[in-house]
């Protein structure tokens, strides 16, 4: 696969899978919603190997959906917080959960987005681009399961 080629071209679908488009990066951008920040948080919930880990991570800064901040000096440790386009991109997890819900496996959502001010579910709005009219409402959740009301 081109990343270079996928990244620079005229399709946004292409662009941002070329940034978060492995399944790693989007399992630690999940992670990084439900609050994990730290190294170990990550290796621990995914069993991923700490060699892809730090390339994952470091890919993820550069690409700007992750900010890395030292929280000690002693020892060095870093942590790795969503930026605005990490947020931004939470949605988009939500939406890929509930299709795989939907499409492989069935059962009750185990997580749904939520206002972050007042905790109340959110539903994404699917639209038409030309009338801006509704065409269907899209169920989406992206809490722990222990969090679920």
């Amino acid at each position: 696969m081109d990343i270079d080629r996928l990244s620079s071209g005229t399709c946004a679908i292409s662009r941002g899978l070329a940034l978060v488009g492995d399944a790693w990066s989007a399992l630690i951008l999940r992670d990084a919603s439900r609050g994990m920040t730290q190294f170990d948080q990550f290796r621990t919930s995914l069993g991923i190997a700490p060699n892809i880990l730090s390339r994952r991570l470091k890919a993820l800064t550069e690409a700007g959906v992750l900010e890395k901040r030292r929280y000690s000096e002693r020892p060095p440790r870093d942590e790795y917080v969503l930026t605005d386009a990490g947020r931004d991109f939470i949605p988009v997890l939500a939406a890929m959960g509930e299709w795989g819900r939907r499409y492989n496996g069935g059962g009750q959502a185990l997580s749904h987005l939520v206002d972050e001010s007042t905790g109340a579910p959110v539903r994404a709005l699917v639209v038409d681009e030309a009338s801006g009219r509704p065409l269907r409402e899209v169920p989406m959740r992206l809490v722990m399961p222990d969090e679920a009301t």
